[in-house]
């Protein structure tokens, strides 16, 4: 009964304070999630409450949980790469603990310690690719994490592997991996594509037409039906590495995209993803200053427009986001504080937006079960 009175104070303060949209634009919010220390061991993972203070990270979204792998942490295991695991149900962080050796002759097929890789999800696995180890090194191998049993193994692979790099982007089409761009330690800024089909696990490089991108690296790309869009990154100075640059993989062309006059700033090291059918970009900075801000890009018009969120959006860089249903999972990255954890809602609930009343107008929630309470906590 308590909970029912409740539930209707909140339904009638969201109704006076509230106007439903017509658009899901007007209807995103933030919520960030606050975090505390709560330790408890089991086999083979420790499970927490604070999540991994990182950047330069990698994370891929598998159901409702969200795995995150290394970056630039304080870590004292340097030679495997740590993997925390974010449950976006009870809100709870994972950790995995390090894989020891079945056999002293056999090596773990584990990836070190490392900072500007990629991950994807094909199937029940985990691609981890590239990135740039403690020693300073760029990697091309190729690592593969089996969801199911937390199992690290080396796919064996063939064709032309791409050259050792960082900062690079990568999209899936179905069971293709395309690789794009990056840093590598001979060329420096690089343009190339390639494609790792997962099938046979046989690389390519690909022959494209058309003008090419410009190099860079710390851009984004993401991939809408069958083309893949790139936004942003660092590049060469007076090189025209701002403005969106589209690949249709069927024909492995760079296409001519129209002008147009309404344009996030350039940036790099933002986060980038699609949700029915438009492009989300979120943050990132331009060497000069850091970017809050979210846009939408419409890739029917080619046209760009600005969403403000309700709530207040993080000031973040090098972050993470995954999409989980209609949510995105943004940690990690430079802010204030790189262990906080916020949530955009494409598209709340009625339990979300009752939450968000009772924080919004201090209403009572002792009378509230314990696990709605816990969420209440973390989202102030």
């Amino acid at each position: 009964m308590k909970i029912q009175t409740l539930i209707d104070s909140c339904l009638r303060k969201i109704r006076m304070s509230i106007c439903w949209p017509d658009t899901i634009s007007n209807n995103d919010r933030w919520q960030r999630t606050q975090v505390y220390h709560q330790w408890k061991r089991r086999l083979g993972e420790e499970v927490h409450l604070k999540g991994p203070s990182t950047i330069l990270h990698a994370a891929v979204a598998v159901g409702h949980k969200v795995y995150s792998f290394g970056g630039c942490c304080n870590t004292n295991d340097r030679d495997q790469v740590d993997v925390h695991v974010f449950n976006t149900v009870p809100l709870r962080w994972m950790k995995l603990l390090p894989v020891a050796a079945e056999r002293e002759e056999r090596p773990l097929e584990v990836p070190s310690m490392c900072c500007g890789h990629t991950a994807v999800l094909i199937e029940d696995m985990i691609y981890i690719w590239g990135g740039c180890t403690y020693t300073g090194l760029s990697c091309n191998v190729l690592y593969a994490f089996d969801v199911d049993t937390h199992r690290w193994f080396k796919p064996k692979m063939s064709g032309t592997v791409p050259e050792a790099r960082w900062g690079h982007s990568v999209c899936v089409l179905g069971e293709v991996m395309y690789i794009f761009g990056g840093y590598t330690q001979l060329t420096g800024y690089t343009n190339d594509i390639y494609r790792l089909d997962t099938t046979t696990m046989v690389w390519s490089s690909i022959n494209t037409f058309g003008t090419l991108a410009c190099a860079s690296l710390c851009h984004s790309a993401t991939i809408i039906g069958t083309k893949m869009f790139v936004f942003g990154g660092r590049a060469e100075p007076d090189s025209d590495h701002y403005n969106m640059r589209v690949f249709d993989t069927k024909t492995n062309s760079w296409l001519r995209m129209p002008f147009t006059q309404i344009l996030p700033e350039g940036r790099e090291d933002h986060s980038a993803f699609a949700y029915n059918g438009q492009l989300y970009i979120f943050g990132g900075d331009d060497m000069n200053q850091t970017f809050n801000d979210l846009w939408k890009f419409n890739p029917e018009t080619f046209s760009w427009k600005e969403v403000k969120p309700k709530g207040k959006g993080p000031l973040w860089m090098n972050t993470c986001s995954c999409m989980v249903d209609d949510r995105i999972i943004l940690f990690g990255g430079f802010g204030l504080k790189n262990d906080d954890m916020y949530i955009l809602d494409l598209s709340p609930s009625l339990n979300t937006l009752c939450k968000l009343a009772v924080i919004h107008y201090g209403l009572k929630n002792s009378g509230l079960p314990h696990n709605i309470r816990w969420e209440l906590a973390a989202m102030t």
